[in-house]
């Protein structure tokens, strides 16, 4: 039975438009590999529950924002709402405090600090790292994470010796859609630049690549691989652009055939690094089909998947793992294959 066929029997895709041709291509490139498992992450930072899987009633992984819902380049597919359902964390003080208050009540077992960035796509953390050195010291199997933002090296082995676990950034790959999108002056190759910098320390390293960022059209994305294919990422995190966030009518939304030939080149490109698809992606159907085209595609995670993912990962074989934190961070302990995980006590 071919992949196409298993799709057309699953009740939350009956109305889904699938591209049969690509489907194919998928099941092709499948053929004669074993089937390698794919991770649900369903973070706490937002609710979330589907008919099969559900998320974790307690706050065990949040995100913190060191600027609140300030951003100093307000990018035209944002807009700054990404910041609004974050944690504010506006000085180091505040942090340690929420943190502590939220290990002892919401069993926290990790964070992602993050923040709005300056108008050269810069965020401030050196005044946070004493915070998370001693954080680290007192949590040991705490996991940190950070969205990097524009860095230097020196930067980079600064945030490695205060012990952050993982560092995420947004790969861009053309300088029209740096300009334009992002209103920024800055080259390709500061963004690559940066990219360098992280790989040379001991962090896990798992860069962003944004479908769509230019406006709904793919104009870079195939750059931004090349660039991340080109050093020893931990791993790469796809998402989709959403029109919700940006002015209306200045975004397309994606096709969702054109989404799914970047899993299949993305995959291609990085065989032995995990590949996952990230929080942020259109809603509804389009996510539906987004997620599906995902796990056939061999992608190794996705958070917040859609309703029908799972019955997709049957469908072909994957066995799934499903963890209650950030898709870009591992907590080990909390990992169950093949079942929707609880929360703990």
């Amino acid at each position: 039975m071919a992949w196409i066929d298993y799709l057309a029997d699953i009740e939350d895709l009956e109305d889904a438009d699938f591209d049969a041709t690509l489907v194919a291509r998928f099941e092709r490139a499948a053929e004669g590999r074993q089937a390698r498992p794919i991770r649900f992450s369903t973070p706490t930072f937002k609710e979330y529950e589907t008919s099969e899987l559900k998320g974790c009633g307690k706050n065990s992984f949040p995100a913190f924002s060191i600027t609140a819902a300030a951003c100093g380049l307000n990018c035209d597919h944002c807009q700054k709402k990404i910041l609004e359902p974050m944690i504010p964390a506006t000085n180091p003080e505040m942090l340690d405090a929420k943190v502590r208050q939220l290990i002892d009540s919401q069993g926290l077992n990790g964070f992602l600090l993050s923040g709005g960035s300056n108008k050269r796509n810069e965020i401030n953390y050196m005044r946070y790292l004493p915070v998370v050195e001693q954080l680290k010291r007192d949590f040991p199997d705490m996991r940190i994470a950070v969205h990097s933002a524009l860095m230097k090296e020196d930067q980079a082995k600064a945030m490695e010796s205060a012990g952050v676990d993982t560092v995420m950034m947004d790969v861009i790959g053309a300088n029209e859609t740096i300009e334009e999108v992002y209103k920024l002056k800055r080259p390709v190759e500061d963004f690559e630049e940066t990219l360098a910098a992280l790989c040379a320390t001991s962090m896990e390293v798992t860069p962003h690549i944004v479908v769509g960022l230019h406006y709904g059209r793919i104009l870079g994305e195939a750059n931004a691989l090349d660039m991340v294919s080109r050093y020893p990422v931990t791993a790469l995190v796809l998402v989709v652009i959403m029109p919700f966030y940006a002015k209306p009518g200045t975004f397309e939304t994606p096709a969702t055939r054109d989404v799914g030939e970047i899993f299949y080149e993305a995959r291609q490109r990085l065989p032995e690094q995990q590949v996952l698809l990230g929080c942020a992606r259109p809603p509804g159907m389009h996510k539906r089909v987004t997620d599906a085209y995902a796990i056939m595609a061999g992608l190794d995670g996705i958070a917040f998947p859609a309703e029908g993912a799972v019955s997709v990962a049957h469908s072909i074989g994957r066995p799934f793992e499903q963890a209650h934190s950030c898709c870009s961070i591992k907590l080990g302990s909390e990992l169950k294959t093949n079942a929707a995980r609880s929360c703990a006590a």
